[in-house]
């Protein structure tokens, strides 16, 4: 906390990142007001009372920015440009073409860019279809006419266009990752919300509970700054090189393996999995055929998200989703052949394969550490309901390793910002 306030004031001083300071904040103004501007012909009422009910939309609303559970014109905010933004991270690994371009450094990300802003217009288009059919099957748009669903679709399609350009905005102008903030401004600017509805329901007999959930979400946020900056350096010595009158290399280096590769992502895949049975069954029980029904009902049942089993098959699915996140990002046989190449090895251990087996090894360890992590934060509310009792005050782990990412990424940037200019002072 003093190293983001110091880094804070310090920005604060420096005339030009005041300049990205204020055009941030000014931007952030201006996405709230566009959150707060309604669809017209939504209920309210019966939107909040599903919102409530269903967790896959209350993850939904997180990547919005806070803006779906309003169904303003922003209402799909930033979702279409995550889903094309893993798509494409995917397909980089599928196609060699891709990956080449991804390494061509500037030109090759801003054409990565490119590509991932394509691929978010007809996913937007998409989503706002399923999001017009839900919200109608549910009573909350009543209106069935092509007028009204093209009206719908283009509005949460160019709201999604309009949010996109405001993070690229600050990417650009201002100060740190625009997307990354524009969700973490979401996320905090509903906690005053939660504040309040549960300083309006909770006795005062309670306020143990409220410290004692306080006590909890400290401890979560120190584990996710701890995890989320923990690394396993491995020591790598480069042979030295006598050219000429000149020797190269004979200098020792490090190479970083983080405990969390994945980040949020499995989050993201095991919620969006363990949540389709549940609205399955909810779809099989209003049908007529007794066996059919039958089979909704255990779903239901199974994958209540009050239940254990929900939970714990919640918590396995993290885990799992962790390792195969990691094993197609990083790839032991690439690193061991880019450390071969430029002459360098790890002490005790043959170059070439034997490498890739070792850094395998070790990544496989320290991976389950990071995968339980986050297993643990995916069913943090559930732990937090059953010790606390408030159901109001509850922001989800996801929620809450997305806030300390940004929180810790905007920081880095400052300071690298600050260190930048000190030295062109320097050289001045």
């Amino acid at each position: 906390m003093n190293t983001f306030i110091t880094a804070l004031v310090n920005s604060w001083k420096t005339p030009e990142l005041r300049r990205k300071i204020v055009l941030t904040l000014a931007l952030f103004v201006v996405f709230r007001i566009f959150a707060h501007i309604p669809i017209p012909g939504i209920d309210r009422a019966k939107l909040a009372l599903l919102f409530s009910q269903n967790q896959f939309l209350g993850l939904l609303d997180i990547f919005s920015g806070g803006t779906l559970v309003n169904f303003s014109v922003l209402a799909l905010g930033l979702n279409p440009y995550i889903n094309a933004s893993i798509i494409l991270q995917l397909l980089t690994i599928v196609f060699p073409k891709l990956e080449e371009l991804q390494k061509e450094g500037e030109y090759g990300q801003e054409k990565i860019n490119q590509y991932t802003r394509f691929i978010t217009v007809p996913l937007a288009v998409v989503q706002s279809i399923g999001m017009y059919l839900l919200l109608r099957n549910q009573g909350i748009v009543s209106a069935l006419n092509p007028i009204t669903l093209l009206s719908i679709v283009l509005t949460m399609t160019a709201g999604t266009i309009f949010v996109m350009w405001l993070g690229e905005l600050i990417t650009e102008y201002g100060v740190g990752n625009g997307i990354s903030l524009l969700i973490f401004a979401g996320i905090v600017g509903r906690m005053p919300v939660a504040f309040f509805q549960t300083a309006s329901v909770v006795r005062p007999e309670a306020i143990t509970n409220i410290i004692i959930f306080v006590v909890m979400a400290l401890v979560v946020i120190a584990g996710t700054v701890f995890m989320n900056e923990a690394v396993r350096r491995i020591p790598v010595h480069y042979a030295r090189r006598i050219r000429g009158n000149k020797i190269y290399g004979g200098n020792t280096s490090y190479l970083p393996l983080r405990v969390n590769q994945a980040g949020v992502i499995p989050i993201i895949f095991a919620v969006s999995l363990v949540l389709l049975p549940s609205l399955l069954g909810g779809f099989l029980q209003q049908l007529h055929n007794p066996a059919l029904s039958g089979l909704g009902r255990f779903f239901t049942t199974v994958f209540n998200p009050n239940s254990l089993s929900y939970n714990a098959i919640y918590f396995l699915l993290v885990i799992g989703f962790t390792y195969f996140y990691t094993a197609i990002t990083f790839n032991p046989t690439k690193i061991a052949g880019e450390i071969q190449k430029y002459g360098g090895f790890i002490p005790g251990i043959r170059p070439g394969s034997p490498t890739a087996a070792y850094l395998n090894y070790i990544l496989t360890r320290i991976t389950l550490a990071g995968a339980l992590f986050l297993g643990v934060l995916a069913i943090f509310p559930a732990i937090a309901r059953g010790i606390s009792g408030l159901t109001t005050l509850l922001v989800g782990g996801t929620g809450v390793l997305i806030v300390v990412s940004v929180v810790l990424e905007t920081v880095k940037a400052l300071e690298a910002q600050l260190v930048m200019r000190n030295y062109e002072g320097f050289l001045e």
